[in-house]
């Protein structure tokens, strides 16, 4: 089978290699793709901005496909999922502790090998039926992503309707799946961007309000448009910690499952105690949360916005516009 791998030598860091398909070990299924999708952290990879990387490895952590093979001492029980169109968990190892993972927890795609194959061998328990009302492009653009924006959105930020809620970053995948999220549980959705076509395409998405970060006065317009924010959900964190943190209420919710911007050099103590601010950090989601995540998209017919769609042959363009940050929604390739 074709399969996409990291390699320290080659001048992409990428290749499409010729490999086995995988042997299935005790309680794991094989999945023959359909579609797959990247994640910012498929680029780290590629970087080399990610901890225990193994070359060779296939990545990918997001895909849609058809179920072709399982191995379980209790086949009666799994064998409803031979030919079934599904898509794939990419969280492994979870833990016993719904509130934390455990620290041999890791994701789909690194070290063990992902969806930029044909094939893919992943626990039966991993297995999820795809929504009915998602084509397979759309499905392969939902689980890292939809995941961590629901942890973000429910778990960690308790969004509830009739909340203001401030989304950072919009256009890139969890952003995006944080602001749907918090429209369809009927909060006034808030999100900021430093580009005006991202606003735009925002704005026709159904949020109620769209900034340019790149703005010097922009948090004085946010507030005197929509009042104090009761939750941010944010990826960057860096310098910009204290100005989102001022735009919080007495008693908000300051959630961030990224820090792309780094460690801020400063940070208002004595605003987060005297409002009662509380920071919680946030990543992925353990198990029941996807199976939850996935009864809330269908019940709201969530359709995840696909900014474009890559033939697996070309895989590595879909890595280069990715680089480029210039897209709005997932990248999808289709095998």
């Amino acid at each position: 089978m074709k399969a996409l791998r990291l390699h320290e030598s080659t001048a992409q860091r990428l290749s499409l290699d010729d490999v086995p398909r995988p042997e299935l070990a005790q309680g794991q299924a094989l999945v023959r793709l359909h579609t797959a999708a990247l994640n910012h952290r498929d680029e780290w990879i590629r970087k080399g901005q990610y901890g225990k990387l193994r070359y060779g490895a296939i990545l990918g952590s997001d895909g849609c496909g058809v179920v072709e093979e399982i191995v379980s001492t209790d086949h009666e029980a799994h064998k409803h999922w031979l030919g079934k169109e599904v898509i794939i968990n990419p969280s492994l190892g979870w833990g016993k502790n719904p509130r934390v993972q455990d620290r041999a927890y890791h994701i789909l795609g690194m070290p063990t090998d992902g969806t930029f194959a044909e094939y893919c061998a992943v626990p039966i328990t991993n297995l999820h039926p795809k929504p009915q009302h998602l084509s397979d492009v759309q499905a392969a653009a939902l689980p890292l992503a939809g995941l961590t924006a629901f942890r973000a959105v429910t778990t960690q930020g308790e969004i509830s309707a009739g909340q203001t809620v401030l989304v950072t970053g919009i256009g890139g995948g969890v952003a995006q799946f944080a602001a749907q999220f918090a429209l369809a549980l009927g909060a006034k959705v808030l999100c900021t961007s430093g580009d005006e076509q991202k606003l735009q395409k925002a704005r026709e998405m159904g949020v109620h309000g769209a900034y340019n970060y790149k703005s010097s006065d922009w948090q004085k317009t946010l507030l005197q448009e929509h009042g104090e924010c009761d939750v941010v959900i944010d990826s960057a964190v860096g310098d910009s910690i204290d100005a989102l943190l001022g735009l919080l209420a007495f008693g908000g919710r300051y959630v961030f499952y990224g820090a792309t911007n780094g460690r801020p050099t400063t940070l208002n103590v004595q605003m987060i105690f005297w409002k009662q601010l509380r920071l919680q950090g946030s990543t992925m989601g353990n198990d029941a949360e996807f199976a939850e995540m996935l009864r809330f998209v269908e019940a709201k017919k969530i359709i995840p916005v696909v900014d474009s769609v890559f033939s697996f042959t070309d895989i590595v363009s879909a890595f280069d516009r990715m680089a480029r940050g210039g897209q709005f929604g997932k990248l999808v390739v289709k095998f």
